[in-house]
């Protein structure tokens, strides 16, 4: 019982961090705003780890290496203390490859979310000026854009995130392929869904 709910802390905490420097790295990547304030947040949350890792690693152009290291500094320490707990150790091989696996699904798997959202608000709230809202359009812009220049909308309807939704399920699908041929056992990584 007790193994079950370290898993399950350790597991949850682990995913919503590495969550927040995820949406860190995107923000950045995506120049969003950082005024707004849910970025202000995700930069207060992460900045006790990435500030000073920043000092060291400057970022190169749009991508923070920093950021980059840390999450899978994380992500490599959280995977071995499952390990520890449940199985014993594991070679430091399978815990690297098991946590880039783990880093990869996390961001599809938020891109999947942020996705639902943005049809939602385009669906409930066209134009809504909340800050998350913003946040969101923000955020998948960069990725909805190519998509837009091949797929012109039919009758003013954007079908471009159907097709979106197709890559995040190929995606997904070699993500877990992936996961099998490695021998990832999902409950030891934290992202991985």
């Amino acid at each position: 019982m007790f193994i079950q709910i370290a898993n399950y802390l350790l597991h949850t905490l682990v995913t919503l961090y590495l969550g927040c420097l995820l949406l860190r790295l995107l923000l950045q990547w995506c120049r969003a705003d950082f005024y707004n304030p849910i970025s202000q947040f995700v930069v207060k949350a992460t900045h006790p780890l990435v500030g000073p890792l920043r000092r060291i690693l400057p970022p190169l152009g749009r991508m923070d290496t920093a950021t980059i290291l840390l999450l899978v500094v994380i992500e490599v320490i959280a995977v071995s203390l499952l390990c520890v707990i449940n199985y014993g150790v594991l070679p430091i091989v399978s815990v690297l490859l098991w946590s880039l696996v783990g880093l990869a699904s996390l961001l599809v798997h938020v891109y999947f979310v942020l996705l639902i959202v943005m049809i939602i608000l385009s669906w409930v709230a066209p134009y809504s000026r909340h800050p998350a809202a913003l946040l969101v359009w923000q955020l998948c812009e960069p990725v909805m854009a190519p998509l837009r220049k091949i797929i012109p909308p039919l009758g003013g309807l954007d079908i471009s995130p159907i097709f979106l939704f197709i890559g995040i399920n190929i995606l997904t699908i070699v993500l877990k392929h992936a996961a099998a041929s490695i021998g990832l056992v999902s409950v030891l990584v934290p992202g991985f869904y």
